[in-house]
């Protein structure tokens, strides 16, 4: 098993490219289920998680497929064809889907081209419950027979699904996501009322348009389907990834150093860069990416709370919270996604960081300066935050657990020594 170590201290200086979503390129995926035809996918991240989707399709009877590379002004991606010309298996097992949560977005396209599906409860990072009933009451609307047993959905629609009127009680990205997978081969019209607005939602959406879907509506809250007999083939490039870009801009804003994130498209992280303006970083696209500044100044302490897009996203929490570590004065940061979201907390805290939890908020004192200690990664985000920490603490950081952060972030200690970091990734032989 591997560690990172960070010896802290260093202004980061240079360019990082960021690569694409792993949380569009996972919907995305899934959308090879709904078509006899290859979908070819660019822009592609090399993550642990793609790995885990990769194996999962498969097992369904999709064949995927490295196709290359592209090289688009420096910046390379993955890309893959996935070619699902006959569904050879409608189950989900267990030891695959407790890998990943996003893994439950197979059972809405395993349904509408198949007419069944038995997908496992799904598994990923230990942050909240986040149950599966939006996804299942939506289907069921659609028309298909659903339980649950033993740990598994089973879902059945033998005679097709067929369109309906979804109100969603809450905005849950993955039940938007699953209903929208199933919905594009469903008779008639689907209405899904309080959907999930994220960027990724819109990826997934560009995709499917691609592969011959029709759906009105996309960007808004609500989104309009009219079911086709079926989908062909495409070719689809993944948006890049708005969390890596939010990480490494506070990255920049941590170390007191100038980033410059090509490829960033600054729209998707509005809510985060305000916060970051305010903290006293400046924040501004330049070609083609967006260029991020704190040579100057001290970091200010500011509130923030987690909400659904186009609010402040609960993937990037953790590592605001190490930022605000940092900061002069005290900030509020509240997180209203997921319950279990400051296991992070109690690893900054042996770090010297000033952290107080009151039920869903966390009261942030910065501190004149971190040191380094060894420290534990609890699920992906959390192991970014105590990366950022290391990068600016006094003396070594030692982060075990790593295997979280391989999930979610692709090649992030290059990356990060390529503008300066004193880090490197050793094999842990405790």
């Amino acid at each position: 098993m591997d560690k990172i170590q960070i010896r802290g201290g260093k202004p980061l200086s240079g360019s990082i490219v960021i690569g694409g979503s792993k949380n569009a390129a996972l919907p995305v995926m899934c959308a090879s289920l709904l078509s006899d035809e290859p979908l070819i996918l660019g822009n592609v991240p090399h993550l642990a998680d793609i790995t885990t989707m990769a194996n999962l399709l498969n097992q369904h009877g999709v064949q995927v497929s490295l196709e290359g590379q592209d090289d688009k002004d420096g910046h390379i991606g993955r890309v893959l064809s996935l070619h699902a010309k006959d569904i050879t298996n409608t189950t989900a097992p267990y030891d695959l889907v407790r890998k990943m949560r996003a893994s439950v977005l197979v059972l809405g396209p395993l349904l509408a081209r198949a007419g069944e599906a038995e997908v496992s409860l799904p598994g990923g990072c230990a942050i909240g419950t986040r149950p599966v009933d939006l996804h299942l009451h939506g289907l069921a609307q659609l028309g298909a027979q659903v339980s649950v047993d033993s740990g598994y959905i089973h879902a059945t629609a033998p005679k097709g699904l067929i369109g309906a009127h979804i109100v969603f009680p809450k905005v849950s990205v993955g039940a938007t996501e699953n209903l929208l997978l199933a919905a594009v081969l469903a008779d008639g019209e689907t209405v899904l009322e309080n959907v999930a607005r994220e960027p990724e939602i819109n990826d997934l959406v560009a995709c499917l348009a691609a592969m011959g879907a029709e759906i009105d509506g996309v960007g808004t809250a609500t989104l309009t389907v009219r079911g086709v007999e079926r989908l062909h083939g495409a070719r689809h490039d993944i948006m890049p990834d708005r969390i890596e870009t939010g990480t490494y801009a506070m990255a920049a804003a941590i170390t007191g150093g100038t980033i410059e994130l090509v490829g960033a498209r600054l729209g998707d992280i509005e809510a985060a860069v305000e916060r970051l303006r305010q903290a006293g970083i400046t924040i501004e696209k330049k070609n083609g990416g967006i260029l991020v500044d704190r040579a100057n100044g001290n970091l200010i302490g500011v509130d923030a709370e987690t909400e659904p897009y186009p609010g402040f996203p609960t993937d990037l929490q953790a590592q605001f919270i190490s930022l605000m570590s940092a900061a002069d004065g005290t900030s509020v940061v509240t997180e209203t996604i997921f319950e279990n979201r400051f296991m992070h907390v109690p690893e900054l805290q042996r770090m010297g960081a000033d952290i107080t939890l009151h039920g869903g908020s966390a009261i942030v004192r910065g501190v004149p300066k971190l040191t380094g200690a060894p420290v534990m990664a609890s699920d992906l985000r959390a192991s970014a935050s105590l990366v950022l920490a290391g990068l600016v603490a006094e003396g070594e950081t030692v982060v075990r657990r790593i295997y979280h952060l391989d999930r979610g972030y692709e090649r992030l200690e290059e990356k990060l020594a390529g503008v300066g970091a004193d880090i490197e990734r050793v094999k842990d032989v405790a």
